[in-house]
């Protein structure tokens, strides 16, 4: 087995005892993370139905532009602080935070930071 595939299963044995314990509602959506080796994804989830309310990434065309040449620690608070805003226009205020099995550090703990800024409540 590779390095990079003994990461990727330690990862998901990660996100699989964190997601036993995590549960997306309609009062209290789960906000999951991703990050890939670019860019960073995030997406409020109701697990109950399997739907997503509303994702964000730095590839998203609204944010693209706002990002610009920002630094990966940088965008993804953009990012966080985005789709917060975007959850309290439809009146989220309290979300689930899933790291998704990384490690909360660097562009993960950035998003967190952004979403909480803008007034989400993990």
């Amino acid at each position: 087995m590779s390095q990079k595939n003994q990461r990727e299963t330690a990862r998901q044995n990660r996100k699989g005892r964190i997601r036993k314990r995590i549960f997306g509602t309609e009062q209290r959506p789960r906000l999951s993370v991703f990050r890939s080796a670019k860019h960073i994804y995030a997406q409020l989830v109701i697990d109950s139905t399997g739907s997503t309310i509303l994702a964000a990434s730095t590839l998203s065309p609204d944010l693209r532009a706002e990002i610009g040449d920002l630094d990966k620690s940088d965008a993804a608070k953009k990012v966080g602080q985005w789709i917060g805003k975007k959850a309290l226009e439809k009146n989220i205020q309290r979300v689930v935070f899933d790291r998704n099995g990384f490690l909360y550090h660097g562009r993960i703990k950035a998003l967190a930071d952004g979403a909480r800024e803008s007034g989400l409540v993990f």
